[in-house]
């Protein structure tokens, strides 16, 4: 079941869902949306009915820039603030453990809020933007290494924003509490060719390996 709320943050208000469990949650996670696509696209509400399907809590959020039909995302200060504010309602209103998830250049905001102090249990990527399509060569990971809290990060083989053969120097620097999951022949929304399943399945079947993760 999701129910529609609203954040306050510092120049207004954000829209967000929250998907709860049929049971008590054993955990929230706070998700945030790719670029692209804010908190209602398919993919986005597939995986978290299928997180809260398995006992998770998800408060998921759209950026401001989303919120506001504007075309390109927030920039980075202002998306790092946001997290700061979601995070901060999200410890108020849920006890127990608080994850922060996000697709692509959410999940991107997500980590680098954390390397400026942003507290959270766990960080899960859908799909981290290691680098840009045509830039390989420029690795977005300078801060990860740093970082103590445990990370899941979900990459499809054929991610052109991870390219699995120019990333073995960057993941052996990543802690030891990190884990990377791929999922064969996943593009960057992690779909898969004749695979037959929709948008929203393609969500759903990040759950698990997600569930795994944080329940270990």
């Amino acid at each position: 079941m999701a129910t529609e709320t609203t954040i306050e943050f510092d120049e207004g208000a954000l829209s967000a869902l929250i998907d709860h469990p049929q049971q008590s949650a054993w955990a929230t996670m706070v998700l945030a949306h790719g670029s692209g696509a804010g908190k209602d696209h398919p993919f986005m509400r597939g995986y978290a009915q299928a997180m809260a399907d398995q006992g998770v809590r998800v408060l998921s959020f759209n950026f401001p820039y989303m919120d506001t039909g504007k075309k390109f995302p927030d920039r980075a200060p202002k998306a790092i603030a946001t997290w700061h504010s979601v995070m901060s309602w999200a410890r108020e209103q849920f006890a127990g453990p608080l994850i922060a998830a996000g697709k692509s250049y959410g999940g991107r905001m997500a980590s680098l809020a954390v390397a400026e102090g942003l507290s959270a249990d766990a960080l899960v990527f859908l799909g981290y933007p290691w680098h840009a399509p045509k830039t390989p060569e420029k690795i977005r990971a300078e801060h990860l290494p740093e970082l103590s809290v445990p990370m899941l990060f979900l990459q499809g083989t054929g991610d052109p924003f991870a390219q699995s053969s120019l990333l073995p120097q960057t993941l052996a620097q990543l802690p030891e509490n990190s884990v990377v999951h791929w999922i064969e022949g996943g593009d960057h929304s992690f779909k898969v060719a004749r695979s037959g399943r929709s948008v929203a399945e393609d969500g759903a079947q990040l759950a698990t390996p997600s569930v795994d993760f944080l329940r270990r």
